[in-house]
């Protein structure tokens, strides 16, 4: 009896072969991280975040009423960047983020590299205020439209066809301003939904390149809006037209 019972202690406190390594496999995936392990995880997201934006899909914060009511003071959209990278041109009542540098701004000098590459990378992830020199408007006329304000009923007209524009804000006209012009093969002819608000191409007709803007400067097409929650939705609103 008395040899029976370290054996049976034994038994009990012995570890059963195999057990061991489970268990602490099992405790190190609930290890909680690190800190240097969860900074490391952040910087690959951000990374990879940023090149998604850069060449694939950007969001872009909308920072005032010149396209409303299709997108209001806050909201994000997801822009596009694909669009027109494989042949695909911009439609009449695509609405597309542009930069507008030698079209609606001038040429400005360079800042502090470092600040510009905060701000970059803040505007490509959608939590700041996009570059004074980005631009969302709706494509009216392409290469080689002749657009006119207005016909008698006062609307512009493409090519000798009246639009019908349900996206323009409530209570304004389709332009105040009138114009004439014969669109540049190459370039685009935009305006604000909010016209009423809008800096857009007929604001620069007496500057070089009349208000045209580059089909090379667009950055790409919003298609959706992403933020907030209460507006998902297409970007677009009705608008294609012609």
């Amino acid at each position: 009896m008395d040899t029976e019972a370290p054996h049976t202690q034994r038994g009990h406190s012995s570890p059963v072969e195999g057990e061991g390594r489970p268990r602490s496999a099992f405790s190190a995936v609930l290890r909680p991280p690190t800190w240097r392990r969860a900074g490391v995880l952040g910087v690959i997201c951000t990374v990879f975040l940023l090149l998604l934006s850069n060449f694939v899909v950007q969001p872009f914060l909308i920072p005032s009423r010149s396209m409303e009511p299709t997108l209001e003071v806050g909201d994000r959209v997801l822009v596009d960047k694909l669009a027109y990278r494989f042949g695909d041109q911009p439609r009449r009542g695509d609405v597309v983020v542009f930069d507008g540098t030698g079209s609606f701004v001038r040429e400005r000098p360079a800042g502090h590299p470092l600040g510009e590459l905060v701000r970059g990378a803040a505007s490509a992830l959608g939590i700041a205020e996009p570059a004074d020199t980005d631009f969302v408007k709706r494509v009216v006329g392409v290469g080689g439209d002749d657009v006119v304000c207005c016909d008698t009923a006062g609307r512009i007209e493409v090519n000798g066809v009246p639009l019908d524009e349900p996206y323009l804000y409530p209570g304004d006209a389709p332009s105040k301003v009138p114009f004439r012009i014969v669109v540049p093969l190459g370039t685009l002819w935009v305006m604000g939904d909010h016209r009423s608000q809008s800096r857009d191409s007929r604001d620069h007709l007496g500057e070089p390149g009349g208000g045209m803007v580059p089909v090379e400067k667009v950055i790409g097409r919003a298609d959706w809006i992403g933020w907030p929650v209460s507006r998902w939705g297409a970007a677009t609103a009705g608008g294609r037209h012609g």
